[in-house]
């Protein structure tokens, strides 16, 4: 089976457009490079992965093309465009050609915006009906607050490929997830949203067993189906509370509980579509 990881990120601290890292734990505060991953990769068995920005800078994007050129199992890059720009559609299309094939989606790091309604402004939408016309993907970096504003906007983008990461980040440690399931069923329903199984470990408190992701995850799969889930690492965030080859195990003990005989999907096959990813890396 071949196993992509939807979902990594590598970083170099010192370049200066990490602003979030500050605020990060301390074992973060780090670079985390191709070589740091490899081994660990290697030893779990995956094949490919997808780099993912961390950093609002399209700076840093062309620093992620340079790093998948040296790193082999890379096969996509999902950047950053200031969307609010008057000339994001040029930005977006300047990216692509730089990317020479490796820019397969952008990601606006709507988390941190205040305003939870950002994601539907209508100042937006030039650069959306760009990514649509590109057919690039849409990364949905979002909180539970930011869900309705995402409904919003994929409503007026029907045609997007968008997928929402880390499962819209549910308040599993708070118990108070009324609110994320409500919004999980509406959006569930338009069939151009994929959702990533990432990120769900690192959402848990000190203390807390990793089976509290378990409930959360027969719910995606009972709304989203083994079609339109994609397993990410969410590495290095993840090294937090799990190790690469652990979050991999328990996320297919929990594939083959709650969609049995999809391991091949939801591991490879749905990223490889979604992404549009080379097929020629299968043979």
């Amino acid at each position: 089976m071949i196993v992509v990881d939807a979902h990594q990120h590598y970083w170099q601290p010192a370049r200066g457009d990490y602003g979030w890292l500050a605020q990060a734990p301390a074992a973060l505060q780090r670079s985390f490079l191709p070589a740091d991953l490899r081994l660990q990769r290697e030893a779990a068995g995956v094949q490919f992965s997808v780099l993912v920005q961390a950093a609002p800078s399209e700076a840093e994007t062309r620093y992620l093309f340079g790093l998948a050129r040296q790193d082999p199992a890379v096969v996509g890059v999902v950047g950053w465009v200031d969307l609010e720009a008057a000339d994001a559609c040029a930005r977006i299309e300047s990216l692509k050609r730089d990317g020479d094939g490796l820019l397969c989606g952008l990601r606006p790091m709507v988390q941190d915006v205040v305003d939870p309604d950002w994601l539907s402004r209508a100042a937006l939408d030039r650069a959306f009906d760009c990514m649509q016309d590109l057919e690039l993907a849409f990364d949905a970096l979002v909180t539970p607050l930011q869900l309705p504003a995402l409904c919003r906007r994929l409503a007026r983008h029907p045609q997007l490929h968008s997928v929402l990461d880390h499962a819209g980040k549910p308040p599993i440690a708070h118990g108070d997830d009324g609110q994320w399931l409500e919004w999980i069923d509406e959006l569930a329903q338009q069939p151009q949203l994929h959702c990533k199984l990432s990120g769900l470990l690192t959402l848990l408190d000190p203390g807390m067993h990793e089976d509290a992701i378990g409930p959360c995850v027969k719910h995606l799969f009972d709304r989203f189906g083994a079609s339109r889930l994609l397993w990410g690492s969410d590495w290095p965030v993840l090294t937090t509370h799990a190790d690469y080859s652990h979050w991999l195990r328990l996320a297919q003990t929990l594939t083959q509980r709650y969609a049995p005989g999809r391991q091949a999907d939801v591991f490879g096959a749905n990223a490889m579509r979604f992404y549009a990813l080379d097929a020629s890396i299968l043979s």
